[in-house]
């Protein structure tokens, strides 16, 4: 005989399925959950006293369309007693049910691990409060509301585009301490609003709502509304306005801040509608949208579409397809769809899967930052093996149980070859190559600087001309320079004539001494002057060419301070490429390799280049701004105290141009391009194992 249902079971009708088949909605309401069931199953528990299954199934097949056997039957009793549906039966039935429920709760360790990968903490009873106040929640679900909302959405975000460069800047100013701290306030007041949103909604279509509290997904806080009663629900259309009352709740909240912010005067009111608007935006785009996590983008899809446990389909799909891809296994498919949707819960459960890896190797690592090194390590261990490996684990155990079947299969055998042929390229070292950005510069070349801030007075020399050793190649003028020449020029006559009449009369021969040593210092700051100046008409050391001069350079310009003026090339000066390379790509290049260097300007030839010489040591600072990320080069590196940091380790490696005679078109100025270089042959097995291997012996302290 079968077991009996439980008498608190309510059977609720549900909506009609895709094929058009009715479908029903059993309640449990000791732990407030619903399971859908189709037809088949409904005139199942029709029967469900006559207690045979195999009586139960020629009746089935005898009044109704549907074909049945007992084998039907039996599916159905394994789900019910799965899902603890059926009263427990036999003088063992408590020792049963304990067992059970110690198997559910498993050893302390796993209790720990489940209760720190998630948990709820229920904090009120919410149902009779929003009985009361949902007569005032009605009016912000009304269409006259919805209208106000889009007309002040549209003007909100027209006068924002209006003052879009303010409100970038007032972005960037937020991100402060007390800024972010403002963040997480106005997060708790969106995130409460969200609730309540979902909470109105349920209630205004009849549902009760037992619960409202936080949820801990890895430690970080997250409200939830326990709106289980919307599987109720006849209409998916009803379920689908609870799912998305989240969402919108934070959206009419964004318009109407947003336009807040752009009609508010500066003060309080306005920085905190800023803010506001700032957290609905990003916290509805970014997090409640997305529907690879089970957030309300998720919810929203699946009663769009009416699939309840999208997630679990789509996955089941995926991993029988997967197994149909390595093995022609040729089982049944775990749900009859259509072919052209089977396609798209497909690509949806590899779009999921590859999210979920993302983010949860996102979330060890920042486990593993917050904590302390030793449980950091541990916690980073539990998110891998848990979100990771746990499922791939669980599908190595599918592949196990089907083993004697897919050694079998042809296919098996080229997915076998397959995987040899991809783990043998993996391992064989290839031929590699390097891009990066570089500067071809002359080798022997004098930089032409204004010292500080000064006017040109002079151009002797403009592009490409000839300049002899000695020559001033520019005149500079700074005025405080000149005035102080001319006050000492002036003291110093008056100086020197009262040296000259000081035996003329008895005080000033008294004071000749103090005389003839404040000209005697006056004279050395006259020098001294001199020679600063001189600074400001700088001669050439060598004889050379003037390069890459500003053609709209003029007299009477002024310079500041530090500002390259021009280039002076030696005769007959060699051409190097310089460039910077990170620690592990630096290690495959050595003295000798052959390399290519292309113009970004595309000018010119391409020239064959060999490498002279690598640096052993990291470059504290990048010596050429072009090449750093924010100027269009390669190295990411940002500007400190005047001079160029890089952000990694980087390693200056110089190149020789071989071929001179090619030059001839590029040697006008200094160039910016992309050099390739050929490196040494590495497998990329080894450079993964070599970084990971880097990595971790840096996070042991070694």
């Amino acid at each position: 005989m079968l077991p009996p249902l439980r008498e608190e079971l309510d059977l609720l009708p549900g909506p009609v399925l895709a094929d058009g088949q009715p479908s029903w909605t059993l309640h449990d309401p000791a732990r407030n959950q619903f399971f859908r069931i189709d037809w088949p199953t409904f005139e199942i528990l029709k029967r469900w006293a006559v207690g045979d299954p195999q009586r139960m199934a020629q009746e089935v097949s005898r009044d109704t369309t549907l074909q049945m056997d007992a084998t039907d039957v039996m599916g159905v009793v394994e789900f019910l007693v799965q899902h603890q549906l059926v009263r427990p039966q036999g003088a063992d039935a408590a020792r049963k049910m304990a067992q059970q429920w110690h198997r559910q709760r498993g050893s302390v360790w796993s209790w720990l691990l489940h209760h720190y990968l998630f948990f709820r903490i229920p904090l009120v009873s919410p149902d009779a409060w929003l009985g009361r106040w949902l007569r005032v929640a009605r009016f912000f679900g009304s269409t006259s509301f919805a209208v106000a909302t889009a007309i002040a959405g549209v003007a909100g975000l027209f006068l924002v585009l209006r003052q879009w460069t303010f409100f970038v800047n007032t972005l960037v100013e937020t991100l402060t301490w007390s800024g972010l701290a403002g963040y997480a306030m106005a997060l708790v007041v969106v995130k409460l609003l969200h609730e309540l949103g979902h909470g109105f909604t349920a209630k205004h279509h009849g549902c009760r709502v037992p619960t409202m509290g936080v949820a801990f997904v890895v430690l970080w806080p997250m409200a939830y509304t326990d709106t289980n009663e919307v599987w109720r629900l006849t209409d998916a259309r009803q379920r689908l306005r609870v799912a998305c009352a989240g969402i919108a709740t934070e959206l009419v909240v964004a318009l109407w801040c947003t336009l807040a912010w752009a009609v508010l005067p500066e003060g309080t009111w306005k920085s905190a509608a800023f803010v506001l608007a700032t957290t609905s935006w990003v916290a509805t785009l970014a997090i409640n949208a997305s529907p690879f996590m089970r957030f309300d983008g998720y919810f929203i899809l699946s009663d769009a579409l009416d699939m309840p446990n999208l997630h679990e389909r789509s996955f089941a799909l995926a991993r029988w397809k997967l197994r149909e891809w390595l093995f022609g296994l040729d089982e049944p498919v775990p749900e009859s769809v259509s072919p052209r949707q089977r396609r798209w819960m497909i690509a949806f459960a590899w779009g999921t899967w590859l999210y979920r890896l993302v983010l949860f190797l996102g979330i060890a690592v920042l486990v593993y930052t917050f904590f302390f090194k030793a449980l950091g390590i541990v916690l980073f261990v539990v998110e891998i093996a848990w979100f990771i490996w746990r499922p791939v684990q669980m599908e190595l155990r599918a592949w196990a149980q089907r083993w004697p079947t897919i050694r079998k299969q042809v296919r098996t055998r080229w997915t076998a070859l397959a995987v040899l042929v991809l783990m043998g390229l993996a391992v064989v070292p290839w031929p590699g190559r390097v891009t990066a950005s570089a500067m071809l510069r002359p080798l022997e070349a004098w930089p032409v600087y204004a010292p500080s801030g000064a006017r040109v007075d002079e151009l002797p020399y403009a592009e490409g001309d000839a300049v002899s050793e000695g020559s001033v190649v520019l005149r500079l003028h700074v005025p405080d320079l000149e005035l102080r020449r001319q006050a000492l020029n002036a003291r110093i006559e008056q100086l020197r004539w009262q040296v000259e009449s000081a035996g003329m009369d008895n005080d000033t021969r008294q004071r000749m001494q103090v005389l003839q040593e404040s000209l005697a210092t006056a004279q050395a700051e006259l020098a001294s002057l001199r020679t600063e100046m001189a600074n400001y008409a700088p001669r050439a050391p060598f004889a050379g060419r003037l390069r890459d001069v500003d053609p709209d350079l003029h007299t009477g310009q002024w310079l500041s301070r530090r500002e390259r003026v021009a280039l002076l090339v030696q005769n007959d000066s060699r051409w190097v490429v310089e460039t910077w390379l990170e620690e592990d790509v630096v290690h495959r290049v050595s003295a000798g390799d052959t390399a290519l260097f292309v113009t970004d300007a595309a000018y010119g030839p391409v020239l064959r280049l060999k490498v002279e010489s690598v640096d052993k040591d990291a470059s504290r600072t990048l010596s050429r701004p072009e090449l750093a990320a924010p100027l269009g080069g390669h190295v990411v590196a940002r500007e400190k105290g005047g001079q160029v940091i890089p952000d990694r380790a980087v390693f200056r490696v110089v190149l020789s141009v071989q071929d001179m005679g090619s030059l001839r078109e590029l040697t006008s100025q200094s160039w910016r391009g992309r050099v390739t270089l050929h490196v040494q042959a590495e497998s990329a097995a080894l450079r993964y194992a070599r970084q990971a291997g880097a990595v971790l012996w840096r996070e042991l302290g070694f």
